[in-house]
Parts: C-alpha cells; structure tokens; sequence
C-alpha cells in the first residue's frame, strides 16, 4: 500500500465516523442500516478491518451518500477566481461539485421592466440573496420586495425579472444548470436589471 492509499483509507474511516456521528447515530444504528455487524463497523472505522468495495457501497447508501463522495480526495484547487464582465458589472464563479451550476454576484442599478412581455422564463431554478440595497423581484404578477439579507428561491419557468429599487443593489445569485443555460441563451448568464 502506497502513502497515498493510506491516506486515502484513513479519509474514508474518518469521513463514515463523522457522517455517521452527524446524523446522531450510534455504532448499532449505522451496523443495522449497513447489515454489518456492530463489531465489524467498529473495526471499519478504527481501521482494524480491510475496507472491502461492496461494503463501502453498502455504507455509502446507509449513510445516504454516494461511493464516489466517500472515496473523493482533496483537491488543492479549493479557492476559485470569479470571471469578470465589466460590462455587466457581474462576477460569476463556477460551482466545481455541480457541473453546469453557477454562483453570480451582480450589481444592478435599473428598475425590473415594467412590461410583463419583457420578462423570462425558461427551465430550472434560481436562489439569490440581497447583499446591499433593495431588490425588486417581478414574478409572474407578483412584485415581490427584497431587502439587504433577505432571499429569494423560485422556479424559472415562472417568468421573471429583477431589478433595483430605490438606488443600486447587489445580488448573489446560485443558478442550477438549467437556469444557467437559460439565463446564457438569453444574454451572457447574469442577472440584471433589463430585462432580469
């Protein structure tokens, strides 16, 4: 077994205590879950016992996870560096676990559109948060007020607008894949003002 297996091995022990222990379940409870005995789990866990791959697997779905989120290792790319478009006064950061999802921090100085013809819709879901100032959220015939700290969750399909009230605002943003490629067809995958 090379270091890097070892350190691997070590990871999975330790990720099973500390999924099981956050779930508050004793070493019976997962053993049940898992169809293990309790004293082979121990022994999982304390490293005492091979880690053999269909009992990971069984773990794995007992601990409502899957084999690949147990056995992930570390990357050393944990910080990310958003992509800048000036023109937009937008930040968008990719979300790396989430292929296809995306974070957007977005400042928005114009009122959603008056003109309900002007608003979008398209496939997934959006959540965002007010950083600063007051957002209005224009969704189907709601107008629907955000403060600063204050969010919101919607399903796009629902037409949708947002803009800034009463001076600028900033926005962050989490777009699904869906959301994200809708708001790209649409212009440039931020959220703005006008329209949205």
């Amino acid at each position: 077994m090379t270091q890097e297996d070892g350190e691997l091995d070590s990871l999975v022990r330790k990720r099973i205590r500390a999924l099981r222990v956050a779930q508050g379940w004793s070493l019976e409870e997962l053993a049940t879950r898992a169809h293990l005995s309790q004293s082979s789990l121990s022994r999982i866990e304390n490293g005492r016992r091979r880690l053999a791959l269909d009992q990971l697997v069984t773990l794995a779905r007992a601990l409502d996870t899957t084999l690949d989120q147990l056995v992930e290792t570390a990357t050393d790319d944990v910080i990310t560096s958003p992509m800048i478009d000036g023109a937009h006064g937008s930040m968008r950061w990719l979300v790396k676990g989430d292929l296809g999802m995306s974070v957007v921090r977005q400042r928005m100085t114009e009122p959603p559109p008056e003109n309900p013809a002007r608003m979008r819709a398209h496939p997934g879901r959006e959540w965002l948060v007010v950083l600063s100032g007051t957002a209005i959220l224009m969704l189907g015939h709601r107008r629907l007020r955000i403060e600063t700290n204050q969010a919101a969750e919607f399903p796009t399909m629902m037409p949708h607008a947002i803009g800034a009230e009463g001076g600028p605002c900033e926005v962050l943003g989490i777009f699904d894949r869906d959301a994200r490629r809708g708001h790209d067809r649409d212009g440039g995958g931020e959220v703005r003002g006008t329209p949205e």
